[in-house]
């Protein structure tokens, strides 16, 4: 593995995670009226630490874009989801809340889980997928299947919404993530032409500003330990899945390695909810402390 590659997707980690704690102490403050409406957008973007999170995300997602550019997306998607941690660090100093033994375990199987999958599954990069029609179907699985999460939150119960929006949003980011790579490698072949020829770029740019209002609506209604552990399981998955279905990403398939691998997403996921469940994550502050329902408005 690239050392390269590990500090720049760590870096990256660390922009996101942070960034998302500023957005939802900022989204936190939005009226309901604005529940997955671009309207939030417009209302947030005059709040100048929501903009500071936005602009920490946006340092993260180049900083993970670059990484992307220059290792496999199953090795760096683990990387990312270490996001949460970060997230962590900058929460816990907030709310002064001690690690306690769920904090501690949550990050021994979060870290313990990445480094597991990497080591076992060995990624390596392949040759593309060139027929269209296996592009489109992963990517229509994924999507599809974050548009059905995101009209079963519109009907349902605060509760639940904001971690099916959380999952829908890591499900466009993992695709967005997917095709940031095939844009990068547009560029390498055919340079700024290659890139504004093609249509990854506008389908990144599409991806990037419907998961930012899936993840500001969830980051709306709840606390972030509601949605986050959500979009930082879904995220990784979905790149993996997008990798090895039409990018050519290669991972060992012999069954004592498929079995770690296995062992490492689930111990990445298990740590990721047990983090995100911990008291040191943003509480429901500024809204009521049980959830609300949309058709109560």
């Amino acid at each position: 593995m690239s050392v390269l590659v590990l500090v720049l997707s760590l870096c990256a980690a660390c922009c996101l995670g942070f960034g998302f704690v500023l957005q939802q102490n900022a989204a936190s403050h939005a009226p309901l009226s604005d529940y997955l409406s671009p309207r939030l957008l417009l209302d947030l973007v005059r709040v100048p630490v929501w903009l500071g999170g936005i602009g920490l995300m946006i340092c993260g997602m180049v900083l993970g874009a670059v990484a992307l550019g220059q290792g496999e997306i199953s090795l760096v998607e683990p990387l990312l989801a270490t996001n949460l941690l970060f997230a962590l660090a900058l929460s816990r100093k907030q709310t002064k809340q001690p690690l306690s033994h769920q904090g501690w375990a949550g990050l021994a199987l979060l870290a313990g889980g990445v480094t597991l999958f990497i080591v076992a599954g060995r990624p390596k990069g392949g040759d593309a997928v060139t027929d269209p029609l296996r592009h489109w179907l992963v990517i229509g699985i994924v999507v599809g299947l974050a548009l059905l999460l995101t009209t079963y939150a519109k009907r349902t119960r605060l509760g639940v919404a904001p971690v099916l929006l959380g999952t829908a949003a890591g499900l466009l980011y993992g695709v967005q993530d997917a095709l940031t790579r095939v844009s990068g490698q547009r560029f390498g072949e055919g340079g700024l032409t290659g890139v504004l020829t093609s249509w990854q770029p506008y389908a990144v740019v599409l991806l990037g500003t419907t998961g930012l209002l899936l993840m500001q609506s969830a980051f709306e209604t709840a606390p972030l330990r509601m949605s986050l552990p959500a979009l930082t399981a879904a995220e990784p998955l979905a790149g993996i899945f997008c990798g090895i279905g039409f990018m050519g990403d290669q991972l060992r398939t012999d069954v004592a390695a498929l079995a770690w691998q296995a062992t490492g997403l689930a111990a990445i996921v298990v740590g990721i909810v047990l983090l995100g469940l911990h008291p040191a994550m943003p509480g429901y502050a500024t809204h009521q402390a049980e959830p609300r329902d949309l058709q109560a408005r």
